[in-house]
């Protein structure tokens, strides 16, 4: 017969942050790089469509002229904002920083404004200088 185990429990080996919830964390992911991009809208084409595209096809998206686009943060939408263009480049105005789903549920129609992922909040803060592509 095998012997009895004992269990012992894990010691804490973090101390909880303190000041603003994941400040001090969050911290340690500020040189993390991700990957920032931009979407304008989608579409659903064949295999037969696809393939006839070529110069000047135009192909029609989901969303309409002055809506705004999205800027997703490895493929996750953290925001949206509008396009603008900085010295021949394209840029984000970012106007809207996304809730995450972990976040509680937006408070009722002309209450004060849900507080925003903080981590979203610092990755949108990272990419209002870069150009957007």
């Amino acid at each position: 017969m095998a012997d009895p185990v004992d269990y012992v429990p894990f010691e804490t080996t973090t101390s909880p942050a303190l000041g603003a919830p994941g400040g001090a964390e969050l911290e340690r992911l500020y040189d993390v790089p991700v990957e920032l991009a931009v979407e304008i809208g989608r579409t659903h084409m064949t295999i037969r469509e696809t393939l006839a595209l070529g110069p000047g096809s135009i192909v029609t998206l989901n969303r309409l002229a002055g809506e705004p686009v999205d800027l997703l943060v490895n493929g996750k939408p953290i925001a949206r904002g509008e396009v603008v263009v900085l010295d021949e480049e394209f840029g984000l105005r970012v106007t809207e920083v996304l809730v995450s789903d972990a976040d509680p549920a937006p408070a009722a129609a002309g209450g004060p404004e849900p507080a925003a992922d903080p981590a979203a909040e610092a990755v949108a803060g990272l990419a209002a200088p870069q150009p957007a592509v």
